[in-house]
């Protein structure tokens, strides 16, 4: 794994394509380093020294196994709202110097926080004589400082965007490269918990990860290209930008050519011009006529093309290449729309969580991989939690048709009062877009995470206003959960999720009988497009057998503590079958978060909080996938792309479970974001525990417009049974495929001499069951032990993130793990943690 990821590391850095007539020196390999905890480096000036010890670049600290061992006087980057883990006696143990495990988040082999300098010793060829040298560092963490031969050179200070430096007249010959990376948080403040910096998820690691290399330009060269897509006119404007080092101006030809990456890659025309350059900054606007090879790029046809701009003058030819797609964004009504087609955004987080490493990949192969992911369990659209992602990401959703929103890299404690946070929000967006904005697949663009401050709704009002009066490329809105205003384009709000923040047991999934008829058509906004915020976050039982995939520098060790709670219950021998069957219920949690999403007429769409597991804020299991984007074997991704794709039959049902002679009412409807309209019958079948069809129907085709909720009919049936029975009602379109339980129970009257009804653990209880008999046991509620501070608040529904973050919120149990076959002993409540706890009978479940 390592090898092959330095391999696509090398294999990136030089065949990026930026410059076509650039040559490179990459300064991947050994460096020498030395840590600076004590923050002394700078007054001794250790840009003059020379370090001794090595380790290897790109990669941070923690993978070069350097740092200091996690103790419980470590200052972690991350909020902890529960202090258990440090005062609690049941954690005493896992606060041990000799090994101690963390229970907030995945635990480091080891840490720093502080300065570290990095030094390398570079041979600059002859012929780079007089021409202009950068040094570009991808994904620094995060603030750098640089000198060459103890010279300073500046500093730069960006979480999202590569580190540059001009190295104006860099001599040939032998130098010494000395940068100091500092990780702490200082006077701009992004919130310990933004996931651009936090232990919560990424960590917060010292380095540099991605290209490391000085490249060589002419005197005269292209400095950057805004790419402006005009689909109407079937045209691109190419704002570019060109830069001359000489002290006077000079005569120069500019060529631009566009040609398609995708088919048979055929090159446009030639636009050939010359143009007069003064020193230093020049920049010029060109519309490129794209008549002759037109396709728009969408989730259906991503389509993408390459602009060269090619400069030559006396100092030599410089070429930069830009890849870019054809592509309008728009909304309409409380539709977005792209290219004038209404889509729905499926959307999960992703929140900087990579194990293995510490740190995001910037090769393209891991990208490519996760979004596959992705895109088989039927989403579109990806969210960048309060982070901005690599290049490497950015092109395979160009390729491959993902929605992108980016945010600035802040979740900030107090924006908008003028602290230095406020100006590196509008710098580093600035640059972001600047860096990545001539891709199709960055689409929606905000601050950041869940802002606070006095003052945060005028700056992040002003925010949008800015951002919409200079690039109309993307769709903005102040930020994921709040304010809503006005000005934005969009709305990403909570409101719209079967489960709320401190909801507990008076949400709809847990205080409404099951049904599937709600929809949020009275909380999402009337005038403004809205996506829903973080919907999800069901918690599943841990998979300790997961614990064998971190190998990197990040480990389970919370996993530990987990296994140790089960053993001292002994119920570790059921651990697999926790997994399975909370996974069960989460898996249903989901489809009726995703189904009522896609019952809102006028919906916009929805952002998973998540997809796959997210370890940080006290362990959040909320992933059908773990957090290495690999399935816990209860859901596959055919099962979950039937309640969550581009087409989906829905069925309005006010109950799911029924008496023998009942009518089954289900009003059916077709979710329809496909490429085209479609005209197709709705088949609907209902069959037994064994998969025979007991009734079957259709409906006539049915002309299904796409961007919209369409009405197909109403099924009428009467269902007959002569024993309990799990049916179940199965809805086709096409290749199209969504189902649900139905439990179906004949009328029988309770022999009371047979069966002993109960509403508490009496001895009588206790009499008829050592004699083989019949209980059915219903607590009234307030009669059981634990009833109180450390009462199980039990609902349908599974955990909602994790009690440990919530302060216990409830729900607080997994769900329930039976046998199906003959209870002989009392059903039994195991309390397991303050997280987790199971229903089963028989103690052998």
């Amino acid at each position: 794994m390592k090898y092959s990821r330095l391999f696509w590391l090398i294999l990136s850095f030089v065949s990026a394509g930026l410059y076509a007539q650039t040559d490179v020196l990459s300064l991947n390999g050994e460096w020498t380093y030395k840590l600076d905890p004590d923050d002394k480096g700078m007054d001794e000036k250790w840009y003059d020294d020379a370090f001794t010890q090595t380790l290897v670049l790109p990669g941070s600290l923690n993978t070069n196994g350097i740092g200091e061992p996690v103790s419980v006087n470590t200052q972690w980057t991350g909020s902890q709202w529960n202090k258990a883990w440090y005062e609690s006696d049941f954690y005493e143990k896992y606060r041990s110097p000799e090994d101690t495990k963390i229970v907030f988040w995945l635990t480091p082999d080891a840490y720093y926080v502080g300065r570290a300098w990095y030094q390398k010793k570079i041979v600059v060829p002859g012929k780079w004589k007089k021409k202009h040298v950068e040094l570009s560092l991808e994904r620094c963490h995060w603030q750098t400082d640089l000198w060459i031969d103890g010279v300073k050179i500046g500093t730069r200070n960006s979480l999202s965007v590569p580190h540059r430096y001009e190295l104006e007249e860099l001599t040939p010959g032998e130098h010494i490269l000395t940068l100091c990376v500092d990780n702490r948080i200082k006077d701009i403040q992004p919130g310990v918990d933004a996931h651009s910096i936090s232990d919560n998820t990424q960590s917060n690691w010292n380095g540099v990860i991605g290209k490391i290399g000085l490249s060589v330009r002419p005197k005269a060269y292209v400095d950057g290209v805004r790419i402006e897509p005009l689909p109407e006119q079937r045209r691109i404007k190419a704002e570019i930008s060109l830069n001359v080092k000489g002290k006077t101006g000079l005569s120069a030809t500019l060529t631009l050519q566009v040609k398609a990456l995708s088919g048979e890659g055929k090159p446009l025309k030639m636009l050939k011009k010359g143009i007069r350059l003064n020193a230093g900054t020049n920049r010029l606007d060109i519309e490129y006529d794209m008549d002759e090879n037109f396709s728009l790029w969408d989730e259906f046809n991503p389509a993408i093309y390459e602009l060269n701009v090619s400069l030559d003058t006396k100092y030599g030819c410089d070429e930069l290449k830009e890849t870019f797609g054809l592509r309008k964004l728009g909304t309409e009504g409380t539709r977005i729309t792209v290219n004038g087609r209404p889509v729905f955004f499926r959307g999960t987080l992703e929140c900087c969580i990579f194990p293995e490493t510490g740190f995001p990949p910037t090769d393209e192969a891991e990208w490519n991989r996760i979004m596959e992911v992705c895109k088989a369990h039927g989403l579109n659209h990806i969210r960048f939690h309060s982070w901005c992602p690599p290049e490497a990401a950015f092109n395979v959703a160009d390729r491959l048709g993902m929605y992108l929103y980016v945010e600035c890299g802040s979740w900030a404690d107090d924006i908008g009062s003028g602290k230095p946070i406020d100006d590196f929000i509008m710098e580093e967006s600035e640059r972001i877009v600047q860096e990545y904005g001539n891709h199709p697949s960055f689409c929606l663009f905000s601050y950041g995470n869940e802002p606070h401050g006095k003052k945060h709704v005028e700056y992040l009002r002003n925010f949008v206003k800015h951002w919409k009066a200079k690039d109309n490329r993307f769709l903005y809105t102040t930020a994921s959960g709040w304010p809503a205003v006005d000005e934005s384009d969009w709305l990403c709000l909570p409101a719209p999720r079967i489960q709320g923040w401190n909801q507990g047991l008076k949400s709809v999934i847990n205080s409404k009988s099951p049904n599937s008829r709600y929809d949020w058509s009275h909380k999402i906004s009337k005038k403004q497009p809205t996506i829903s915020h973080e919907i999800g976050q069901w918690c599943v039982y841990p998979d300790l057998k997961e614990r064998a995939r971190y190998t990197g520098v990040l480990k389970a060790k919370n996993f530990d503590i987990f296994e140790d709670r089960l053993r001292d219950n002994g119920l570790l021998h059921l651990a697999d079958s926790f997994l399975l069957a909370s996974g069960k219920l989460q898996t249903l949690c989901y489809k009726a978060d995703i189904e009522a999403a896609l019952r809102t007429k006028g919906f916009a769409g929805f952002q998973l909080l998540d997809l796959h597991d997210f370890p940080g804020q006290g362990s959040a299991l909320v992933g059908v996938l773990n957090p290495f984007w690999e399935s816990k074997g209860y859901v596959t991704p055919q099962e979950y792309s039937e309640f969550c794709n581009q087409v989906v039959p829905l069925a309005r049902l006010s109950r799911f479970v029924y008496n023998a002679g009942d009518t089954l009412v289900a009003d059916v409807e077709v979710a329809q974001f496909s490429a085209s309209d479609l005209l197709l019958p709705v088949t609907w079948q209902i069959l037994d525990d064994k998969g025979r069809r007991m009734k079957s129907g259709s409906f006539a085709p049915t002309e299904m417009r796409t961007g919209r909720l369409n009405s197909i009919g109403q099924i009428r049936e009467i269902l007959n049974v002569t024993e309990p029975s799990q049916l179940q009602l199965v809805l086709s379109v096409g290749k199209y495929k969504n189902r649900w339980n139905l439990w179906v129970y004949p009328s029988v009257e309770i022999d009371k001499q047979d069966v002993l009804v109960a509403t508490s653990f009496s001895e009588e209880v206790m009499e008829r069951l050592s004699q083989g008999g019949k209980v059915l046991l219903s607590p009234r509620l307030g009669s059981m032990k634990n009833e109180g501070a450390d009462s199980v608040a039990v609902g349908f529904s599974s955990i909602f993130w994790n009690t440990l973050w919530t302060n216990g919120q409830p729900p607080h149990t997994l769900g329930v793990l039976c046998n199906k076959g003959a209870c002989s002993s009392p059903i039994v409540s195991y309390r397991l943690s303050q997280r987790l706890s199971v229903v089963g009978c028989n103690g052998a479940l």
